[in-house]
Formats: C-alpha cells, structure tokens, sequence
C-alpha cells in the first residue's frame, strides 16, 4: 500500500504546485495561464492515473510473488515435517522389534535358568548319594582291611613318597645331564675362544731343504775335481747333497734338521764367497755351526720371552731353540709348541688356573723332539726325561708324559695341553702329512657343491671351513636356495670328513646389462 500511495501523493502535490502557478500569473494572462493550468491538470491527471495504474499492477505482482514464496517455504517445511515423521516411525519400528527380541530373550533366559536350576539340584543330589555310597564303601574297606581310615591314609602317603622319590631321581638324572651338555658346551666354547684368539700362519716345509744356485755353473764348482768338494761338504756337514737335472738347484737330505741347516747355510755362503775347496769348506762349516749355535740360544729366548713364562735353564732354552729346525710332519714344532702354550694359557685364563704353568707346560710338551734323533726312546720319554734333570714343575712333567695319552693326567692343566696339542696338530693344513689329503679334500668339497643342479661354481675358502657357492639365477629361485643349502651341507657330512665345520654360502647374483650407442 505504500507503494501505492507515494504516486497518488505526488499527484495532488504537482496540482496543488499548478494552482498556485495560476494565482500567481492570474492577471498577466489568466485565459492562457486557465488554458496551461487546465493542460497541466490533465496532464498530472493522465500522470497520476498512469501512476496509480502502475502502482496497482507493481502491487498485484509483488503480491503474487509474496504467494509463490510463502507456498514455497509452506511446502518445504511439509516436507521436512513428512521426513520427521517417517524417522519417528522408523525408529518406532526397531524400538519395537527390539523389544520384542529383548522379551523373547528374557523368556529364554528363563527357561536356561529354570533348566540350569534343576540340573544343580539333580547334581547335588547324586553328590550327596555318590558321598553317602563312598562313606558306605569305605566302612566295608576298613571293616575288611582292619586298617582305619589314618592307616590307609599313612600307606598312601608312603606310596606317593617312593613314587616321588623315584620321580626325584629320575629328576636329578636329567639334570646332571643337562649339566654334563652345559660343561660340553662351556668347554667347546673355551677352546673355539682360544682357536679365535690365536692365528697363526701355516708351515709347510718338507723334511729337506733346496738351495737356489745363481747358474747352472755352480753345481760343477761344488762337485769340484773328482768331486772333492762336493765330498769335504758331505763330511763336514754330514749330509747327503742331491744334484740332479733339477735346473739352478741342489737338494740337501738329511734326518738331522740342524746338519741340514748347517749344509744349506754353508753353501750360501761359499756360493756367495766364490772360493769353493775342502780347506774353506771346513772353515765355513765350522763358522756357521758356531753361528747357528748363538741363533738357536735366540730362537729359544725369543719363545720363552714372547709367551712371557718366566725364567728357564739356559740349557733347556738352547734345546727350545733347535725345535726351530726340526719339523714333524712338515710342522714346524718350535711353531707348534708357541702355539700349544698360547692354546693352553687361553683356556686356562678362561677356567681361572694358573696362566704360566698352563703356557709352561705347552711349550716344552714337545722338548724330546730337540734330541730324539740324537738318543733312543720315543719324544715323550726323552721329553719327560729332560724336564726331570732341569727340575721342572711335576705338572709339566706330566703334561709331558700324558700328551699322547701314555700315562693318565694328574691335573687339568695336563688335560688342556693335549687338547691344544690336538687343536694345532689338527688345524687344516698345520702338517705336511694331511696337506695332500686336506688340497683333496677341498677338491672334493667344491665337487660335491658343483653336483646339484643350478650351481655355477664353488670356491673352498677360510682353508676349507667355508664353501662359497654360485648358483644360476634363472635355475635357482630365492626359496629353492634354501633347500640346495641343506642339501650341500647333508651331502658334506655323509661323503666327508674334516675338523670342526663347514659353513655353505649360496649367492644368487642377478645382472642387466644394456649397450647405450
């Protein structure tokens, strides 16, 4: 209505505007200003009519928008209402089907209760009658046994104690070898500590020695006319020397190491000096056993000195030091007996006895072996021997007499030097003897790693503790590797013999290669 009313109002402003204007001009020209005011009129009339029409129709159609907007929203909130009030009856519907679930539980609860009851009673019942019949029972027993009821009670007792101690028993048994496999294990671990600890170079050398010649020349010079140098080295020495086709070198043969190496060291020198004749010969020999006789004393307290074992006898020095030119089996046994008294003071340290006797003992469980070549009897006998008449510790003189088993240990010490003594003589490739037999044996390891199928090739490494093995990537897939790992291992214990293990490492390599031109 407002709407309206602002064009009508200005209507009746602009005719009230156009009478004034005529009053005003009503003298000058009050027929004209009538005729204008009268057009005026019409006009604001015409105006105010076009106005007030436009004004009804703006109306009307605002009106019906107003309509179409409140239809609109009444609509939408009967839809929403409508929405409403299908989710009340939905939940209405569930609230109701969970009652009636929850009541038909509740009835069956009952009746589980109510069968459960009875079934309580029942068993109550046949408890009270099951007792009354073991009460009757036991009335018939004692009546017929004449024992009461603390008799019978007392025999049981005994009958489960000898049981118990019969399970008791057994109990111990099995602990006390649970304890023997924990004492092997402890002791294995000692010893793969004192093998870790210790490394030592292999030594390998055959029982005689060559010497290089710088020139064929030289083996003529040393024969000499009608051989008499070759002969005058022979005596002085005591050795046999071998000249064959053998090119630049001649062979030095001999049982005693240390001749052997009087010989070898004379003809380097004489090689050296250039005159080659019986007079020098002699004169050499006797220069060099002096010399060889100051290195023995050196070797020897060198030994004692590196295991650090305390003060020894000279004299049994010196023969510690003549170990160093003789070798059994290709081994040398200065070498070995550094390496069994370094063994047996690991193991001893580890177990808490004494260090430097375990040590002391090692290193002269061999000393027979210095003069063996020289008098009668076995190394263990002359070894034991020489001990005694240097007043050594009884300890080491048993650890020298039981080494290989000839006489019984009389105390641990005596025990842990044949261990070791076995651990340096049955290290792979420690004596000359096995040598040919252990490059066999790592032949036939790669053999047997190479005989499976999609392996490549094989290498024997760490001396023969490990086999490293190649496999094809297109024949051997990742899960496929683990079962030709057990099956090389199963194949190496069935087929070989070796000391201590074998580890069988399979490796797949896959490459690609691409030629960028």
């Amino acid at each position: 209505m407002n709407n309206i009313m602002i064009p009508i109002l200005t209507g009746i402003v602009g005719i009230v505007i156009g009478v004034i204007f005529m009053m005003i001009a009503g003298k000058t020209g009050l027929s004209q200003s009538k005729r204008e005011a009268q057009a005026i009129l019409k006009e604001s009339k015409a105006k105010a009519e076009n106005i007030v029409r436009q004004a009804t129709l703006d109306g009307k159609q605002q009106q019906y928008e107003l309509k179409l907007q409140a239809e609109k929203e009444l609509k939408e909130q009967r839809n929403k209402i409508q929405q409403a009030e299908n989710k009340l009856l939905r939940k209405e519907d569930s609230l109701t089907f969970r009652e009636e679930n929850l009541v038909a539980k509740e009835k069956k609860m009952d009746e589980v209760s109510r069968v459960a009851e009875e079934k309580l009673a029942n068993l109550n019942k046949m408890e009270t009658e099951l007792q009354q019949k073991i009460d009757h029972q036991i009335d018939v027993l004692e009546k017929v046994a004449n024992l009461s009821r603390e008799d019978a009670k007392a025999e049981l007792m005994e009958a489960i104690e000898k049981k118990s101690e019969k399970e008791i028993a057994a109990y111990l048994r099995e602990q006390d070898e649970i304890a023997e496999e924990k004492a092997a294990m402890s002791a294995r671990n000692i010893i793969a500590n004192a093998i870790e600890r210790y490394a030592q170079d292999e030594v390998i050398e055959r029982t005689v020695s060559v010497v290089s010649l710088p020139n064929e020349d030289m083996k003529g010079r040393i024969i000499g006319r009608e051989g008499r140098n070759i002969k005058a080295i022979e005596q002085a020495t005591g050795v046999d020397l071998i000249i064959d086709d053998t090119p630049d070198v001649i062979t030095v043969s001999c049982f005693d190491p240390i001749r052997r190496e009087i010989a070898k060291r004379s003809l380097e020198v004489l090689m050296k000096d250039g005159r080659i004749q019986p007079g020098r010969i002699e004169e050499v020999v006797e220069k060099v056993t002096r010399e060889l006789d100051e290195s023995t004393q050196k070797y020897g307290d060198e030994a004692v000195f590196k295991l650090g074992i305390g003060r020894m006898n000279k004299d049994l020095i010196k023969l510690l030091g003549r170990l160093r030119y003789r070798y059994s089996y290709g081994q040398n046994v200065l070498e070995h007996s550094i390496e069994v008294a370094t063994f047996a003071g690991i193991m001893a340290a580890e177990l808490g006895l004494n260090q430097s006797l375990a040590k002391r003992a090692g290193l002269l469980h061999d000393i027979g072996k210095a003069v063996d070549f020289e008098q009668e009897g076995s190394h263990v006998e002359l070894g034991a021997r020489i001990a005694k008449k240097y007043n050594e510790n009884p300890i080491v003189i048993n650890s020298i007499e039981s080494h290989h088993g000839d006489t019984a240990p009389t105390d641990i010490i005596s025990v842990l030097v044949s261990a070791a003594d076995t651990l340096s003589a049955a290290r792979p490739g420690s004596r000359y003897e096995s040598m040919e037999n252990y490059i066999e044996r790592l032949e036939n390891l790669e053999k047997i790693a190479t005989s499976f199928d999609g392996v490549d090739k094989a290498y024997a490494i760490q001396a023969g503790r490990e086999i490293r093995v190649m496999v094809q990537p297109e024949r051997v897939d990742d899960e496929t590797m683990v079962k030709v790992a057990h099956d090389i291992r199963d194949k190496i214990e069935n087929e070989l013999t070796y000391p201590g293990q074998i580890k069988v490492t399979l490796i797949r390599e896959v490459r690609v290669q691409e030629l960028a031109q």
